[in-house]
């Protein structure tokens, strides 16, 4: 569906550039609103168990904030609040976003010569009849090796700490050193096209319920 044709608003609840290039690629129209939670107080074993966790909490967020606003006042048509969150799992641990230099350094350094999965949620709310629903895609990342200059000039301009496990596909100082990509590139950039226009779609057309989570890999 696209914007032009869409007889729905949305929300999307992140500040991450890309998922904004990913959603605006869609040819959907969007605001921005972002949720203030502490995500290191989310924990759980399982990636995917995470990230949902992550994008449930960020919604909770998100209208707890928009009971004090205008914003769903005299919206005549329905409207979806996107929430997503993705983190990386390099042998059977998982990284977010890394808190230092020294960690930066270390996540980079691993991936060099070898491989990463990238695991990411996404949930849809629909705001007018409480429908929520949400699911997860996975993608492998594997690389060529990374040169030590090319991790610090990565560092030095800061890249590693806006995203799960320092690793930015898209950057032109990574992509070269990709080898390939097994699932969705979307998904490794942090938000999964196909599961989003899924989701949509059955928020749109399903009446409130609980969150259903779907593993889409």
């Amino acid at each position: 569906m696209a914007a032009a044709e869409s007889s729905f608003k949305i929300i999307l609840g992140s500040s991450s550039m890309a998922r904004q290039r990913i959603l605006a690629e869609m040819r959907y129209e969007f605001t921005i609103m972002t949720a203030d939670i502490d995500e290191k107080s989310i924990r759980k074993e399982k990636p995917e168990d995470l990230v949902t966790a992550l994008a449930e909490a960020k919604a909770i967020a998100i209208m707890a904030r928009l009971q004090h606003t205008d914003i769903l006042k005299n919206v005549a048509c329905p409207t979806l609040l996107i929430t997503a969150d993705t983190v990386v799992v390099y042998k059977g641990t998982i990284r977010e976003k890394p808190c230092n230099e020294d960690e930066a350094r270390e996540f980079i350094k691993g991936y060099s010569g070898g491989h990463a999965a990238v695991v990411g949620s996404v949930l849809v709310t629909n705001l007018n009849s409480g429908a929520s629903k949400g699911g997860w895609e996975s993608a492998e990342v594997y690389f060529h090796d990374i040169p030590n200059e090319v991790i610090d000039s990565l560092i030095d301009e800061g890249i590693p700490f806006k995203v799960a496990g320092g690793l930015m596909l898209e950057h032109p100082l990574t992509l070269p050193f990709v080898d390939a990509v097994i699932g969705a590139t979307d998904t490794v950039m942090g938000l999964s096209k196909s599961l989003t226009e899924k989701l949509i779609e059955e928020a749109l057309c399903q009446p409130g319920s609980s969150p259903r989570v779907q593993n889409m890999s």
